[in-house]
C-alpha cells in the first residue's frame, strides 16, 4: 500500500525540479550535496507535499527515515532528541521535520547542539512558513551544507497541468487559474472539488476570498447536522481524535464523523488525531463563526467541558498537554490575552530543581528582589524542593527563570509564618475570610522570577500559571489558591475577573508585592477556568454570504416555490446560508423566518400590498398565481406587480440578515 501510495504521489505531484534534483544528489552520496535541505514559503504553498515527496525518494533509495511533526514537537530538547535517536546513531538516516515553525525556538539548539552531532551520510529536511535565521545562511560553514528553499507559486503551465492531471474539463480551466492563480493549495481544493463542483458559478464569483469560496464548495453540501458539528469541533480543538468526537458528540456516530472528516482533502492525519491544514482551520473556523455563532460558542463549551474533565483524570503525563490544549480554544479571548502571551520567541522547557541549579537560583532572586527574598528562596528549597520549577532556554539549555507553587496544610507552621511575611499574609486573610479547616490546604505561587522579564507576561508565567490551574484542578481538600506579584496595581488589573484582590500587601526587604487569591470552595476550578477564559459574547461581523446576491435571491424564490413540500423545502438552497445555519430544528425555524420577514413588510408602506401577494401566492394554498389575484380580488397584472415587488423587498430584508445577523 505505501508503494501504491507513492506511486500516485508521484503521478499527482507538478513542478519543484531543482529540489528535487538537489535532493537526488545528497541521496546518492554527491560530497558538494548539501546536508541540511530548509524548505520555507506560507501556507498553502505546498512545503508538506514536497515533504512527503522528499521522503518517499529517501525510501525508494532504501534509506531509514525519521519524520516528526513540529505542531506535535515537545518543548523539552531532550525529547526532542530522544524521537529522533537513529539520525545520530544509524549512518544513512534522514530526519524530516514539517509544521517546523511550530517549534522554530528549536532552531538555534539544532544548529548548535543537536545537527553536528549527525552519524555519517545523514540529512536532514525543515520545512516552515519562516525562513532560517540569518546567521545561519551567512555562516561560513553552514552555508555551504544548507539549501535554504522558498516556494513559489506554480507558473501558469504548472498549474494548467494540475487541472489536467485531476480530470478538471478544459472549458473550466481557465475559470479555476484566474480564481486560483497558481497557489497549490487552492488548485488542489479545487481538483479535490471537481468539475462538477467547479461549473458552480456562484463557488468561482471572483470577488469572494479564495480558499474561503473553495472551502464553502468543498463542504457547503453538508450532509447532516451531525457532520456540522463534527466540523465545528474539527476547527476549533487543536487535534481531533476520534474519542474527542464521541466525548462531545456522545448523541452521534463519531466513527462515520471521523471516517467523513479524514476523507475532507485539508484535513491531515496526526498520531494525535485530525488537523486541519491551518489555512484551511483560520479560514473554517471564521466561516463557522460567522454562521452560526451561538452553535460555535456552544461547542467550544463543550470541548472545555471534556479537557476540563481529563484535566482532573488524565494520567500525570498528558496533564501539560491537556492544558496547553484547553487554552488554544480561548486563545483570542481578551481577559487571557492580559496574562498569557502565546509568544514562542525564547521558548523555555521547566524541569524539577536539582541541587546543582540552587547557587542559580539564588542569585537570580537576589539580583531582582534582593537578599532578603533570595534567603526566603533558600528556606522554601530546603523544605519543599519538589515546589520549585527551572525554566531553561530551548535554544541554549542556559537557566533563565524559575516559580514555586507552594502547598500548605492547616494549620500552619508556626514557622512558615514567622518567616515569611507573604505566607503569613495569607494566612491572616484566609482567617479574616473563610477559615481554612484541618485537612485542607492552601496553593500559593510563591516565587516567579525571571530576571529578563520580571513578573510581565511571558512564556514562564504562561507555563508556571497552566501549571497551577491543573495542579488546583487535580488536588483533592485545596481551599485557596494565592498569588504574590510586584506591581500590584498592575497586576490588579491584569488578573480582574479571575482573582481578588486580597489588599495586602506584605513587604519582603525593600519590596512590596500583592496578593490575589480565590478561594476553591466557593467555585469549581472548571467554573473558574471558563469564568476566567470565556469573553462575553461579541458582536457577529459581517461578511460576505456563501452565496452570491444573485444566487441568494434565487434560494430564496426557490424556498417560497416548495413551501407547501416539506421534503423539498428541505433539500432548498436556502437551507445552505448562514440564515439557516445556526437553528436547532432548521426546516421548521427557517419557515417560521421566512413567515416572520413577509409580515414584516407590513411595517413599510410600500410593503402592505406586496405582503397580501406574498401571501396570497405562496402561504395561502392557491393552486396559481391567478387564483392568487382573484383571492384579493387584483387584476392579474396589478397582482404580478406587487408580488415581484414583494420578493425585492422579501429578499432585500432577508440578504441583510445573512451578512449581519438578524436585526
Amino acid at each position: 500500500m505505501g508503494e501504491r501510495l507513492s506511486r500516485a504521489r508521484v503521478r499527482a505531484f507538478i513542478g519543484r525540479d531543482e529540489e528535487l534534483g538537489r535532493f537526488e544528489e545528497a541521496l546518492a552520496g554527491d560530497p558538494q550535496a548539501p546536508f541540511a535541505f530548509y524548505v520555507c514559503g506560507p501556507g498553502g504553498i505546498g512545503k508538506s507535499t514536497l515533504v512527503r515527496r522528499l521522503a518517499d525518494h529517501a525510501r525508494s533509495a532504501g534509506r531509514l527515515l525519521v519524520e516528526l511533526d513540529g505542531r506535535f514537537v515537545s518543548r523539552d530538547p531532550a525529547d526532542f532528541e530522544h524521537a529522533a535517536g537513529p539520525f545520530l546513531d544509524v549512518p544513512g538516516t534522514v530526519l524530516f521535520v514539517d509544521s517546523f515553525e511550530h517549534c522554530q525556538w528549536l532552531e538555534s539548539w539544532l544548529w548548535h547542539h543537536f545537527l553536528p552531532r549527525a552519524a555519517d551520510d545523514t540529512l536532514v529536511v525543515l520545512a516552515g512558513r519562516r525562513p532560517p535565521q540569518p546567521q545561519w545562511t551567512a555562516d561560513p560553514a553552514w552555508s555551504r551544507l544548507l539549501h535554504v528553499t522558498e516556494l513559489e507559486p506554480f507558473s501558469a503551465e504548472q498549474a494548467r497541468s494540475l487541472l489536467v492531471a485531476a480530470q478538471i474539463r478544459p472549458e473550466l480551466r481557465d475559470r479555476v487559474l484566474r480564481f486560483a492563480g497558481g497557489n497549490p493549495l487552492a488548485l488542489s481544493l479545487a481538483a479535490a472539488a471537481g468539475s462538477a463542483g467547479c461549473a458552480r458559478e456562484e463557488i468561482w464569483a471572483p470577488t469572494a476570498d479564495v480558499l474561503r469560496t473553495l472551502l464553502a464548495g468543498l463542504i457547503g453540501e453538508v450532509p447532516t447536522a451531525a457532520h456540522r458539528r463534527a466540523l465545528e469541533v474539527a476547527a476549533q480543538a487543536h487535534s481531533t481524535s476520534e474519542e474527542l468526537l464521541s466525548s462531545v458528540l456522545p448523541e452521534e456516530d463519531a466513527h462515520l464523523l471521523f471516517s467523513w472528516l479524514r476523507d475532507l482533502p485539508f484535513m491531515e492525519s496526526t498520531h494525535r488525531g485530525l488537523h486541519p491544514h491551518d489555512a484551511a482551520r483560520e479560514t473554517l473556523a471564521a466561516d463557522l463563526r460567522w454562521r452560526a455563532p451561538h452553535a460555535f460558542a456552544t461547542m467550544r463549551q463543550r470541548l472545555a467541558d471534556e479537557y476540563l474533565r481529563l484535566l482532573r483524570e488524565a494520567p500525570e503525563e498528558r496533564v501539560w498537554t491537556v492544558t496547553d490544549e484547553l487554552f488554544y480554544l480561548f486563545k483570542e479571548v481578551e481577559t487571557l490575552a492580559r496574562v498569557r502571551t502565546w509568544s514562542r520567541e525564547d521558548e523555555v522547557h521547566d524541569r524539577l530543581l536539582h541541587p546543582e541549579d540552587i547557587d542559580v537560583v539564588l542569585r537570580m532572586a537576589e539580583e531582582t528582589e534582593g537578599t532578603a527574598s533570595a534567603e526566603l528562596v533558600r528556606y522554601w528549597a530546603q523544605r519543599q524542593p519538589q515546589a520549585f520549577s527551572v525554566y531553561r532556554l530551548v535554544s541554549t539549555g542556559r537557566i533563565v527563570a524559575f516559580t514555586a507553587r507552594l502547598v500548605l496544610p492547616a494549620p500552619p507552621d508556626p514557622q512558615d509564618l514567622a518567616t515569611d511575611p507573604v505566607v503569613a499574609a495569607a494566612w491572616r486573610y484566609t482567617d479574616a475570610t473563610a477559615p481554612v479547616n484541618p485537612g485542607e490546604h492552601i496553593g500559593i505561587s510563591r516565587f516567579s522570577i525571571y530576571p529578563e522579564r520580571y513578573q510581565v507576561p511571558s512564556r514562564v508565567i504562561d507555563l508556571s500559571s497552566s501549571r497551577a490551574q491543573a495542579e488546583a484542578a487535580r488536588a483533592r481538600g485545596r481551599a485557596y489558591g494565592f498569588a504574590a506579584y510586584q506591581d500590584a496595581d498592575t497586576w490588579a488589573e491584569r488578573v480582574k475577573g479571575s482573582l481578588t484582590d486580597t489588599g495586602a500587601r506584605p513587604r519582603v526587604g525593600e519590596h512590596t508585592y500583592g496578593l490575589f487569591s480565590v478561594d476553591w470552595r466557593q467555585v469549581s476550578v472548571e467554573n473558574w477556568l471558563l469564568r476566567f477564559i470565556t469573553a462575553p459574547d461579541a458582536p457577529v461581523p459581517s461578511g460576505p454570504s456563501a452565496l452570491s446576491r444573485t444566487a441568494f435571491d434565487q434560494a430564496v424564490r426557490e424556498a417560497l416555490a416548495h413551501w407547501r413540500d416539506p421534503a423539498a423545502f428541505a433539500a432548498c438552497a436556502l437551507m445552505r446560508t448562514r440564515l439557516a445555519a445556526d437553528l436547532g430544528d432548521p426546516v421548521e425555524e427557517l419557515r417560521t423566518l421566512l413567515r416572520q420577514a413577509v409580515d414584516d413588510l407590513a411595517h413599510d408602506p410600500r410593503g402592505v400590498r406586496a405582503r397580501e401577494a406574498l401571501s396570497a401566492g405562496y402561504f395561502s394554498g392557491a393552486p396559481t398565481q391567478e387564483a392568487a389575484a382573484r383571492r384579493l380580488g387584483l387584476p392579474y397584472g396589478t397582482y404580478r406587480r406587487h408580488l415581484r415587488q414583494g420578493l425585492d423587498l422579501l429578499c432585500e430584508a432577508l440578504w441583510q440578515q445573512e451578512l449581519h445577523g438578524p436585526r
